[in-house]
């Protein structure tokens, strides 16, 4: 199953708010590539990650994790005895297509998708979580909630890898990021009608903050150790050790 070329908002159109639906599930590839600076290295990495800090005898959990790229990276790479990868999503046609995805990919470590909210998943004996370009699109109001759900469920010594849309503090730095991101997605071959829609799209639906805001949260939940391993412009991903 091939992915097509992202043009959803290349016409004029009433704009509603984005969703995981099926049209954006057939172009994902493409969209994330040429919307996210670093993406590939951001997969590449967390499953690089996973193979660091995953443990016999344990689970990994990658929350929302759309076509499967974090998971399939992290099989890739992973090998400990006894050891699975759990990869939900509450889209219908990202697990669709995320299930073909990780049945074509030959790996000694099992994948299993699910379909559902990640806030409904009871999270098992796991010494990796994985949310990649996820927690901002939940309620802020229920952000504490996982994050503390999850310090929880993992196993001492266990990680989480949060992959964010990053909000600065500074107005002007924030306006520079955000010219530099629309920029790049120009250079990616999107117009400026693309990109204005999208953002309209997006603009109550996710929902980002400052990396203080994430290191407080994460912090307050229990981690000490939270370390921003990525960045550019203004995408990140952050690394906290329990």
């Amino acid at each position: 199953m091939q992915a097509g070329k992202d043009a959803i908002y290349s016409n004029p159109q009433a704009i509603e708010p984005f969703r995981f639906d099926q049209a954006v599930a057939e172009v994902f590839p493409d969209m994330i590539q040429r919307s996210v600076p670093g993406y590939a290295t951001i997969i590449d990495t967390i499953g690089q990650l996973v193979a660091r800090f995953a443990q016999d005898n344990s689970q990994v959990y990658d929350l929302g994790c759309s076509l499967g790229a974090a998971s399939l990276a992290a099989s890739k790479y992973l090998n400990k005895h006894n050891c699975k990868i759990i990869a939900v999503d509450n889209s219908k046609a990202m697990v669709e297509r995320c299930r073909l995805h990780t049945k074509a990919f030959k790996s000694a470590t099992p994948i299993e998708v699910i379909c559902d909210d990640l806030q409904n998943i009871v999270i098992e004996q796991a010494s990796v979580v994985i949310m990649n370009f996820t927690l901002q699109f939940l309620a802020p109001e229920k952000r504490a909630a996982i994050i503390d759900k999850i310090f929880t469920a993992l196993l001492p010594g266990g990680m989480l890898i949060l992959s964010e849309k990053l909000q600065h503090k500074d107005a002007k730095s924030n306006d520079l990021m955000i010219e530099l991101h629309h920029e790049f997605k120009r250079r990616n071959g999107y117009s400026e009608l693309e990109i204005s829609q999208k953002r309209s799209a997006l603009e109550d639906v996710m929902r980002i903050e400052t990396f203080e805001h994430h290191q407080l949260r994460l912090q307050t939940a229990g981690f000490q150790e939270v370390c921003l391993w990525f960045k550019c412009f203004n995408f990140a991903s952050i690394v906290a050790i329990k």
